[in-house]
This record gives C-alpha cells, structure tokens and sequence, in this order.
C-alpha cells in the first residue's frame, strides 16, 4: 500500500488506510492545528528524524479508567501521600525530562527540539496538559499528553525514583475519572501499561468512541 504524503492543506487520509504497523502517511507540519485535527481522528506523529511520520494503530492500546489497576506497592504509597501529586504546574520540565530519559530498548528520543516546541504550544493554548509527582520539592516523575472532550491522549512519561510515574498516572486517571473523562489513549502496547490495566481495542470501536467523546466544537485553537 502507498503512503500517503501531506502537503499543506489540513487534512489526513482515513486512519484505516494506515499500513499493517500503524503508518499512515508524511510530511505536514506540527501546527496545533494539524495536531489537534490528527488526535481527533486518533493519528499521532512519531519519527526521530524528518521527515514527520503520522500513526494510527489497529488495534489501539487504550485504558477505561474504571478498569484502572492499582498494585498493593502503589497503593500504599496513595495512602500514605508518599508523593506530592500535582497537575500543569511543571509543564516544560516534564516533556524535558520525558525527552532525556533513558528508555530500554530505545536508542535516543523522538521527542525532538520541534516536537518540544509544538507540544509546548498546545499546552499554552490549553490542550496539552502534564502531571507531576513531587518529593520533598524535587519533581521525581510525571507525564504529559492532549485532553480534548472526554479524552486523554498520554503521550510520554518519565520517572526519576520507583514508582514514580505509576503514581502519577494513576493519580491523574483517578482525577481525569472525576472530570468525566471515559477514554484513555495509550497508543502502543506496553507491558508497564498493561499492568495498570490498559488493553487492546478495535481500530474501529476507537474512532467510534472519538467520535462520541469529543466535541465537533473541540480542537478550536484560542
């Protein structure tokens, strides 16, 4: 099948057109406008170098936040408030450290200089959110990703001491829960997110579940 190339006219060939391993097509820019209308149709761009590559995996690794698991370990720290939990208030810190962490199996980043950049800029228009976990003032783990409707789309996390980012995640669930998110979007399989209760789901029912939870009104640059 032929990949797709974009140009500069905003608009994304339909997800289900994407390859066997989740590529749907190049090019483009990462404008908060191309972004948002890409993670409204459940697209996302991953790549370390350019040209952009755009995804959209079939299945989708997704989290209800009601099926959330929490491992004895976690909640045990949850109940003694081992870490201080906060949200949005460390936002260029986090998608730094989430930049500059090490990860097994990978070698370098693909959050680039102009990923950083455009992400930080959907954070300044009020989509791109973080959540941080804190110790004795030190910012120990967090994570960041787009909110749009009743969807979160997490996007990278890091941790600088055990466990820190499982809290942080599951603190922010717990949070996004009460603010009547249903649909977390994880993208990719891990097994660290399989622990805490993630699952695979049909492209379709995922983009029908978009459809459901994000207004047509949402993605609107202020």
């Amino acid at each position: 099948m032929a990949l797709f190339v974009l140009d500069q006219e905003l608009r994304f060939p339909p997800p289900h057109l994407a390859e066997p391993d989740g590529l749907l097509a190049m090019g483009g820019d990462l404008s908060p406008e191309r972004l948002l209308l890409a993670y409204r149709n459940g697209i996302f761009p991953w790549y370390d170098e350019d040209p952009i590559l755009w995804w959209s995996p079939d299945p989708r690794f997704t989290l209800i936040p009601s099926s959330l698991k929490i491992s004895k370990s976690v909640r045990s720290l949850l109940n003694r408030n081992y870490f201080d939990f906060t949200v949005n208030t460390a936002f260029p810190e986090v998608i730094a450290q989430c930049k500059k962490i090490t990860r097994p199996g990978q070698d370098g980043t693909w959050i680039t200089h102009e990923v950083e950049q455009a992400y930080t800029r959907l954070h300044q228009l009020g989509f791109a959110h973080s959540a941080e976990v804190w110790r004795d003032g030190r910012l120990a783990g967090g994570l960041y990703g787009i909110r749009m409707g009743k969807v979160f789309f997490g996007e990278s996390m890091f941790s600088l001491e055990s466990n820190a980012s499982r809290y942080a995640f599951i603190s922010y669930v717990r949070q996004l829960q009460q603010e009547g998110v249903e649909l977390i979007d994880c993208q990719v399989h891990t097994d660290y997110l399989e622990s805490m209760g993630a699952q695979m789901m049909p492209g379709r029912e995922f983009r029908e579940l978009l459809d459901r939870l994000i207004a047509p009104s949402a993605g609107n640059p202020r």
